[in-house]
Formats: C-alpha cells, sequence, structure tokens
C-alpha cells in the first residue's frame, strides 16, 4: 500500500511587491467619535456661546460689522477649545479606576451639563432683560463671558476622558462650531435679539443628553 503524504498547509508569505501589503491588527488608543456625533456635541457646547454673542449684538455691546464680531467669535471659540482639554486632563487621571462605571459618569456629566441649559432657557423667559452694564463692551468682560460660556465644556471634556474618544479632533471641531456660531450671532443679534439664542440654548440642552443616552446604550443595551 502505498503511503499517502499529508502537507501541511501552507502560508503564503507576504510579497513585497504587493500593492496591498498585509495588515496587521492592534489595539485601538482612542474612540473616534462619528463625524455626526462630532458635530452635534461641538452644536450643542456652543449654544450657550451663541446665546451670549447674539445678546452682545442686540445690547449694541460689540461695534458694528464683521471685524469686530470675528474678534468675538475667536474669542468664544478659543476658550471653548480649551476648556474641554482641560478636563479631558482631569477625567485622564480617573479613567483607569473608573473603568467600570466610566459610560455611567460620561451620562450623568452630559444629562447634568444638557439639563441645566435646558431649566437655564426656561428660567429665563420672554422677558428676561438684553441689555446688560456698558463695561460688557469691554475685552476683559469679553472674556469673562467666553470662559462662563465655557465651563461647560469642561465637564464635557471629562466624559470625552471617560469613554478614550479622540480629544483632539473633537475639540477641533468644538472651537470651529463655536467660532463660527458667536460670530453669527453678535451679527444677527441686532435683528432677532436674544430671545432665539434661549430657544437654542435649550435644543443644546437636550442634544447633550441625547449624546448621553447614546454613550450608556453602547455600553449597555449593545455591549
Amino acid at each position: 500500500m502505498e503511503a499517502v503524504a499529508f502537507a501541511a498547509p501552507a502560508f503564503a508569505a507576504p510579497n513585497p511587491e504587493s500593492p496591498h501589503p498585509p495588515t496587521v491588527p492592534g489595539p485601538r488608543s482612542a474612540t473616534v467619535m462619528s463625524t455626526l456625533a462630532t458635530l452635534l456635541l461641538a452644536l450643542s457646547l456652543a449654544t450657550d456661546a451663541f446665546a451670549a454673542a447674539l445678546a452682545k449684538g442686540a445690547a449694541r455691546q460689540v461695534a458694528p460689522g464683521p471685524v469686530a464680531a470675528l474678534r468675538v467669535g475667536a474669542t468664544f471659540g478659543t476658550l471653548e477649545a480649551l476648556a474641554p482639554l482641560a478636563g479631558w486632563a482631569v477625567g485622564l487621571a480617573f479613567a483607569a479606576p473608573l473603568a467600570a462605571i466610566d459610560h455611567w459618569l460620561a451620562f450623568a456629566l452630559l444629562a447634568a451639563v444638557g439639563g441645566r441649559m435646558i431649566l437655564a432657557a426656561l428660567a429665563a423667559g420672554p422677558d428676561a432683560p438684553t441689555r446688560a452694564p456698558a463695561a460688557a463692551a469691554s475685552g476683559r468682560a469679553l472674556l469673562l463671558a467666553a470662559a462662563g460660556t465655557s465651563i461647560d465644556a469642561a465637564a464635557v471634556g471629562m466624559s470625552l476622558a471617560l469613554i478614550e474618544a479622540d480629544i483632539l479632533g473633537t475639540v477641533l471641531v468644538i472651537g470651529a462650531v463655536t467660532a463660527g456660531l458667536a460670530t453669527l450671532g453678535v451679527l444677527m443679534g441686532r435683528a432677532v435679539g436674544p430671545r432665539f439664542g434661549r430657544a437654542a440654548g435649550a435644543l443644546g440642552g437636550v442634544a447633550l443628553i441625547a449624546i448621553g443616552l447614546k454613550i450608556l446604550a453602547e455600553h449597555t443595551l449593545f455591549a
């Protein structure tokens, strides 16, 4: 009886001349948020800055013209981008010990920020004053207003660290969207007043809560 030889399956060596070299899977260092989620997050955080800029335009606190509006937009956009970085650094320090409940904490932070935005918009009411003191036109007051509207972004930055999001790309989008909306808010303020800004703030709060629910669902229901 002839012996039957069984050959071991051959594994093809990688061809250096191949236009499609083999890829080696590796661990991902960060969770890349979808484009839609990133834009929604940026728009939600920018609503506070938009409302503040709208009020400044309505109260004639900014000189007319696009140059002054761009200066306001750049100030709001820069601080809105730096705030999540600061929050992200704090959240990163606590990310490892809180890994088991990070999605719950991210949801809690986003829900708290979103709820505060909704309550603030509802509390303002249609008859809220639109004119602030004349000193608010100064550069120092502009920085204070921009810092005040970016506090929420710092809390959101902590949640981004907990879910290991791509912080650099996210903050660049947040800063650019905020700068654009704040510039638009100043230009629109003279025509429509701050009432539309309050409505935008409420919608931004709802969007932040929706993002928090999405993160929670991805780590619980669809894990």
